[in-house]
């Protein structure tokens, strides 16, 4: 058995890994794996140069930034699809918001409030910056944002207790896009390309169930975000893992523009995706 740790988040588009090491598919391909819970997607592209973890599931902008500052990060495969939600606080009307809470620059909850704020006319709006998506999601709850941006399943938990309403999605802005996405190393790659090749078939694995076995995968999933599983089964309904949406070039190349917009990177990324250990599996089906 080969010892890997694979660095996860909390949310609806970590629950092809949180599954394939549950169910023993990490160990059918000869690995043994352990799960560490990241307290924010920042942290992780570090934890992957410096060793600390072998794969990831992070979000796939961060992946492509990284490029730019010359770390050797690649994504494999996709898992989150469309997957940030703009959350309008009850009581609320879009034209009265004068607080957004968003997390960090970079990730997809991000860069989804700024490509949907123009639209939903919240250019005059106060941006409150939060250093994750917890402290949005609490910023919203706690009444002070009058509008929020998080992924799944959060939002659909926010309309379940009937603290906000879901308004927008990233696919109402960027349709296909894909969200947090399974990352290893460049040198990893290269070094060890079966053990790569088997995280992501069991990954794959790991997609499979979740949509062919919400309830007992909302169940698994239910222990490592920590809130109750009927929220995450229902959130399933509006979101859930695409192993291929990593292939959607159109809406990255257009995430990608307004990242260089924004000034958050200086050149457009061109390779940032190995797709080789993808169509491998993909070939297997």
């Amino acid at each position: 058995m080969s010892k890997i740790k694979l660095s996860l988040l909390r949310g609806v588009c970590q629950m092809p890994a949180y599954v394939a090491c549950e169910k023993g598919f990490m160990k059918d391909d000869g690995l043994e794996a352990e799960i560490e819970i990241a307290a924010t997607a920042w942290l992780v592209p570090q934890k992957l140069t410096s060793g600390d973890c072998q794969f990831a599931v992070m979000p796939w902008t961060r992946v492509a930034a990284t490029e730019i500052e010359g770390l050797p990060l690649v994504l494999l495969a996709g898992s989150g699809f469309e997957e940030a939600a703009i959350v309008l606080r009850n009581g609320v009307a879009p034209s009265e918001v004068k607080k957004v809470s968003v997390p960090l620059r970079g990730g997809i909850k991000d860069l989804t409030a700024m490509g949907l704020i123009k639209s939903l006319g919240w250019e005059k709006a106060e941006q409150i910056r939060q250093p994750s998506g917890d402290g949005a999601i609490i910023a919203l709850f706690g009444q002070g944002a009058d509008a929020a941006s998080m992924v799944e399943p959060y939002a659909t938990m926010m309309e379940e207790l009937g603290v906000g309403k879901v308004i927008r999605r990233t696919g109402d802005l960027w349709k296909g896009a894909p969200g947090c996405s399974l990352a290893t190393t460049k040198p990893l790659t290269q070094k060890e390309p079966q053990m790569v090749e088997g995280v992501v078939r069991a990954f794959a694995r790991g997609v499979k169930f979740v949509k062919q076995n919400p309830d007992e995968s909302a169940e698994i999933a239910s222990y490592y975000i920590g809130i109750n599983s009927r929220f995450i089964r229902a959130a399933l309904k509006n979101n859930q893992p695409n192993l291929d949406a990593i292939r959607n070039q159109k809406p990255m190349d257009d995430i990608l523009a307004l990242m260089q917009q924004l000034g958050y990177i200086k050149t457009i990324p061109t390779h940032y995706r190995d797709l080789s250990f993808l169509d491998k599996v993909s070939a297997m089906k």
